[in-house]
């Protein structure tokens, strides 16, 4: 009998700056090597600045990188920055045992992150023809996934208070021209800390995840070849 959302936990990690390539392993590795019973994890974090480029990337998206790295990645998408001041939040879901598909997953993140922005008075909406969420024109949230053994891991990524300037350097997510926006450009007062918990709390409830626990640390998971 497959658990209900009363008896299920999902584990929330709450880890701070963590460098981006050991990040990704670490991603891989729990999604190779859960099992049935494993426990669904949202890992919140930022990271030092990068740049990385989805599976489909194309290069004339990379406009003109200079001494921010580039990582080759494995979710879709295109390139995308990320950098300190933006919350990362990636999803190790097990989307057999979710009972949904990879639409209503993305449906559910874009829609949680409008719920987050509307409580702090930031009118946002999803776009049909362009993962992500967008405000009066502007990117403020991109989605980048990957499933792998009916698991999904990557994730969202939401400007809440960061330098933008290196977005001018890329055509994010593959969109020519496209602006970009961040949380306090719209709601000043807003901290990191508080829009953290309230997209947890909205990712939880949406994706109807089950009980939450709280970790700090990475899990403690062997390489799988």
């Amino acid at each position: 009998m497959s658990k209900t959302s009363s008896d299920r936990t999902v584990i929330v990690r709450h880890l701070g700056l963590q460098p981006y390539l050991e990040t990704w392993e670490a991603m891989k590795n729990f999604t190779a090597s859960r099992g049935a019973e494993t426990a669904d994890e949202l890992w919140c974090l930022q990271h030092p600045k990068v740049f990385t480029q989805g599976q489909a990337g194309k290069a004339e998206h990379l406009l003109a990188p200079g001494d921010i790295p580039v990582v080759q990645v494995d979710r879709g998408g295109q390139v995308t920055y990320h950098g300190p001041g933006q919350l990362v939040v990636y999803l190790m879901i097990d989307l057999h045992r979710a009972r949904f598909g990879v639409r209503e997953l993305v449906t559910g993140i874009e829609e949680s992150i409008v719920a987050v922005l509307a409580d702090l008075g930031v009118e946002a909406a999803p776009r049909a023809d362009a993962p992500g969420v967008y405000t009066q024109g502007t990117k403020i949230a991109s989605l980048g996934l990957r499933i792998r053994r009916g698991c999904s891991f990557h994730g969202l990524a939401l400007n809440v208070d960061m330098d933008l300037e290196p977005f001018h350097r890329i055509n994010p997510c593959g969109l020519a021209g496209m602006a970009m926006t961040q949380v306090v450009d719209h709601a000043p007062a807003a901290t990191f800390d508080e829009v953290q918990a309230a997209l947890v709390e909205r990712l939880v409830e949406r994706l109807d995840l089950g009980a939450v626990r709280l970790e700090r640390e990475l899990p403690s998971v062997q390489a799988v070849s």
